[in-house]
């Protein structure tokens, strides 16, 4: 039936042409956005999952700027640790050259007292964003066992290093931590002495190693060496022997053995295979008390006051009996090993930077990657398939013509009923 009221040709092609409209409109909007599903009403599924994985995303981007901050810290205490063990060594050398009897101890001491000053100014220094990981007051105490100083405040530090998203949906910010304590801080600014470099001198004792490897202390034996009526002779290895008064090596149970430990003789018996231990009777329980000088650190040693060294009224004293009859070479042997030792805790406290540091620098890797990851997945749920949306684009052009031309024709079937009337 034809009807001029109703058009049912034209409405049905306005129908298909509204259809492909709005097509074109949803194919447009994806090619310009470059997204296939740009709000939730596209797919509210994949919308929420990717609107939840750029928030974490994001979230990534800060973790790698923290890290960036963290790792800045870390290196600069870094360096200044390594510069601080240039330093440390030199001390070293110039009490070895200090051992040397010709030596002019006044003139190696004004070279020691600068570089004493330049470990208080690199310290000083060794500062990133207001903080200093080998300055701190870290309260020294000590204990009251043992005799020990420790660091009764710790300072934990901690460094961003990962944004975490659990099944629950529960979220994290995991961290790296840092405890700056006695092992690690060289100037302990409470003045406790708990810092590798404000540490004082062990007096009378010696750290040393058991049967077993375990690290114990021995107590320096002050009277071996003043016994008038015998002798001692090297027998090497810094292993001495007892001798008669003739110089001839003492036997069976008269023998009798001393062990140099840091400038100082430690008692010592032979374990039967043509080797010394540190004899038992010499070790100290591990919860007795040990004496530390004062005033006497890597910082603040003095080789011009030698006297005061082995003067046991004074409070640098060293502890290596003997009064007057210790010697030169044996004292500055004994700072020689103090200064090594604490040089061996600095390395070992740059060691741990420098893991740190590797760590973080693995960490940002792996953030990164992780970040690139995300925003693949992402892509994946989201992005429009450019390829895809333009040929469906072309054709969607032709369908709109040709529903354009269509309704055009759909029209003009009112027109021809006139010719009915004519």
């Amino acid at each position: 039936m034809t009807s001029i009221l109703t058009n049912n040709s034209a409405m049905a092609a306005l129908q298909t042409l509204r259809s492909i409209s709005s097509d074109m409109e949803t194919t447009q909007g994806r090619i310009s956005s470059g997204l296939r599903v740009g709000s939730a009403s596209d797919n509210a599924a994949y919308w929420s999952i990717a609107t939840t994985m750029r928030s974490d995303n994001s979230a990534l981007s800060s973790v790698q700027d923290a890290m960036g901050l963290g790792a800045a810290k870390v290196d600069t205490a870094y360096s200044g640790m390594e510069a601080a063990i240039d330093v440390v060594q030199e001390i070293k050398n110039k009490l070895i050259t200090a051992g040397e009897s010709s030596a002019d101890k006044t003139k190696i001491q004004e070279e020691i007292t600068q570089l004493q000053d330049q470990l208080k100014s690199i310290t000083s220094s060794a500062s990133f964003s207001g903080e200093n990981w080998l300055q701190a007051d870290v309260a020294g105490r000590t204990n009251a066992t043992t005799g020990e100083v420790y660091a009764s405040d710790e300072i934990n530090k901690q460094i961003v290093g990962s944004f975490t998203r659990d099944a629950n949906g529960n979220v994290a910010v995991k961290t790296v931590n840092i405890v700056l304590d006695e092992s690690n801080v060289l100037f302990d600014l409470s003045g406790g002495d708990a810092g590798i470099l404000d540490a004082n001198f062990l007096k009378g004792m010696r750290a040393v190693k058991d049967t077993n490897g375990a690290d114990r202390y021995a107590t320096v034996n002050t009277s071996a060496m003043n016994d008038t009526t015998a002798g001692w002779k090297e027998i090497g290895g810094d292993v001495w022997a007892k001798t008669d008064t003739k110089g001839d090596l003492l036997t069976g149970t008269n023998a009798d053995y001393l062990m140099k430990v840091g400038g100082a003789y430690v008692d010592a018996v032979s374990n039967g295979t043509n080797g010394y231990n540190v004899d038992t009777s010499a070790l100290i329980a591990t919860n007795a008390s040990i004496t530390l000088t004062t005033g006497l650190s890597v910082s603040e040693l003095d080789i011009t006051k030698l006297d005061d060294y082995r003067t046991s009224s004074k409070s640098t004293y060293l502890g290596m009996g003997a009064g007057t009859n210790v010697s030169d070479d044996d004292l500055i042997a004994a700072l020689t090993s103090f200064v090594d030792g604490q040089l061996e805790k600095m390395t070992s406290a740059a060691a741990k930077l420098g893991a740190v540091s590797k760590r973080i620098e693995m960490q940002n890797d792996f953030v990164s990657k992780l970040s690139d990851s995300l925003d693949r997945g992402v892509g994946r749920l989201v992005d429009a398939d450019m390829n895809e949306e333009s040929t469906k684009l072309k054709a969607l052009q032709t369908q709109q013509q040709l529903a354009i031309q269509s309704l055009s024709i759909a029209n003009s079937d009112s027109q021809n009923i006139l010719s009915l009337f004519r």
